[in-house]
């Protein structure tokens, strides 16, 4: 089975969605690590970025052009 749009939110989409630094977007994407309790190793979803944030899920996937 072959997923059609990705689940995934990297440091990169994290730069395009808030137009902040490389260091900011990981630094982001590790606050919401250690909120969820994940380790280092674990990726982030783009629903648990947009719920840590408060924003829709579909405002990240539009903003970063994931589909």
């Amino acid at each position: 089975m072959m997923l059609l749009e990705r689940r995934i939110i990297y440091a990169k989409d994290i730069m395009v969605l808030t137009g902040r630094s490389k260091s900011y977007a990981y630094n982001s994407l590790n606050r919401v690590k250690v909120w969820l309790g994940k380790s280092k190793h674990h990726l982030v979803t783009f629903d648990e970025y947009a719920d840590f944030h408060g924003i829709t899920v579909s405002d990240v996937q539009t903003s970063v052009g994931a589909q």
